[in-house]
């Protein structure tokens, strides 16, 4: 008997392949949480990949968190689960209640959300991140004839929830993405950058982690506003003539319960050895050699290029995906480093003029060369060892610095080896390692004398800039 014909939103046998080869770069058009109409009923329909289940269930505030009354069916041959619940409205909970293969309940936040509520809360939400009506489309098509390789770029590194609080309201009162639009716009134009590049947008429990321990790769936090508020912060950019750099972390993600870690009560996301899974943040390492996981990576890295404008994506510890656990001595990860030549290829290839950038502290050649060449794919890469070096040498006694010009004039000794962005980025001021200036030799108006020779020394240094 021939299959039932899909609907457009349904998961399909192309999508099925697809996501099960690893190369479904739009898999968050399937999987989630999508407001539909079906036939004359208007709800939502829910897709949720959990292999090793035997059974899943929707539970929500349309159906009083009942573990029985919303059950999904399992599509093969991927064990994706599926099901359509009419009268689900925007803005209502919802989690995945999953029975493992040991006949225990874990209650499951959605991978592919596009919204979720406000920490300590952990539920996903449905919402609607389509028909928004963006003004950016003057700069959307310069963009894709845009040369950002021959032009001048000067990027400010920023999180929201640290850059400027409301005066006695420091604890709830974060600007939201409405008043840091606002905010930074001005600021950028009166500094003379020509990109921000924001910190922790997607979903995360911790705020301390600036979002590095990411629970949510389809979903703007709601700690700062609804998704369609971050639209209105990036198009309100975009009409500024400034650019959008995204924090990208496709290494890791955070261990809570109700996230992505054992989702379906085996190691599903996570690498399956511990001593793979473990990493040195007290997170676990994503399991970069299973297809289904590519995809997840990849789409999400597409999604927010597509759906959210952003121009650029700065991945995080590109160096733990060249060698296992960032270490040289472990040797190459060689089905990491395969992923990450496909998904650069693929954006290179699907969305022009979007930068690719590698915050890399490995000395692994060709990060910046093209895949067709043997290169990772990457537009740039962070400059780590230049920033090293010439903090090193401002922190000495000028008496003492004759012997280090060297920390200096490296730099010009590789420099064309790769694309380089020069930076001084959030990880060199924070845990008590003290601000730029403080770094710098010298009595306070000496540090400050240092200091602004040594941005005029940064500036003036072949590469792109960030601080």
């Amino acid at each position: 008997m021939a299959e039932k014909k899909k609907k457009p939103y349904e998961i399909g046998e192309l999508d099925q392949y697809l996501f099960g080869q690893g190369n479904h770069y739009e898999i968050y058009k399937k999987l989630g949480a999508h407001l539909v109409q079906d036939g004359k009923q208007k709800g939502v329909y829910f897709a949720v990949w959990a292999p090793h289940a035997q059974a899943v269930s929707v539970v929500g505030e349309f159906n009083e968190w009942d573990t029985e009354a919303n059950p999904m069916k399992r599509e093969e041959p991927l064990g994706i689960y599926t099901c359509f619940i009419p009268g689900v409205k925007k803005n209502q909970m919802y989690k995945y209640c999953i029975e493992t293969y040991s006949g225990e309940q874990i209650f499951k936040a959605d991978p592919y959300a596009n919204y979720a509520e406000l920490r300590p809360g952990t539920a996903s939400r449905v919402t609607d991140i389509e028909n928004i009506k963006w003004t950016d489309t003057e700069w959307m098509t310069h963009r894709k004839t845009w040369n950002h390789k021959h032009e001048p770029m000067s990027v400010y590194e920023a999180h929201i929830g640290s850059w400027m609080r409301h005066p006695g309201r420091e604890d709830e009162g974060f600007y939201t993405y409405r008043e840091f639009a606002r905010a930074i716009a001005k600021y950028i134009k009166e500094m003379g950058y020509t990109h921000v590049e924001l910190m922790g947008i997607a979903e995360h429990p911790f705020d301390g982690s600036w979002g590095y321990q990411c629970s949510g790769y389809f979903s703007a936090t709601s700690r700062y506003g609804s998704a369609q508020e971050l639209m209105y912060l990036i198009n309100a950019c975009h009409r500024a003539n400034i650019g959008i750099i995204m924090d990208f972390v496709p290494v890791h993600f955070v261990r809570d319960d109700f996230s992505l870690s054992y989702f379906d009560g085996t190691p599903l996301y996570e690498y399956e050895k511990a001593c793979d899974a473990d990493s040195q943040w007290g997170t676990a390492n994503f399991n970069l050699w299973r297809e289904e996981v590519r995809s997840f990576l990849m789409s999400a890295a597409a999604f927010w290029i597509d759906k959210y404008h952003v121009d650029g994506l700065r991945m995080d510890a590109i160096s733990n995906i060249i060698h296992w656990h960032g270490n040289k001595d472990l040797g190459e990860n060689e089905g990491a480093l395969h992923f990450i030549k496909r998904m650069n290829y693929h954006l290179s290839e699907a969305y022009k003029g979007v930068m690719l950038i590698a915050e890399d502290s490995s000395d692994f050649a060709n990060v910046t060369k093209a895949t067709q060449d043997g290169g990772l794919g990457f537009d740039y890469k962070w400059d780590l060892g230049w920033m090293n070096d010439t903090l090193k040498y401002l922190e000495k006694d000028p008496i003492y610095r004759k012997w280090h010009h060297n920390n200096i004039t490296f730099s010009m000794a590789y420099f064309y080896s790769e694309r380089f962005i020069m930076e001084f980025s959030h990880d060199e001021v924070v845990h008590g390692k003290k601000t730029i200036v403080d770094k710098i030799w010298g009595s306070y108006e000496e540090k400050f004398a240092q200091l602004r020779t040594l941005y005029l020394y940064m500036f003036t240094h072949p590469g792109k800039k960030l601080n």
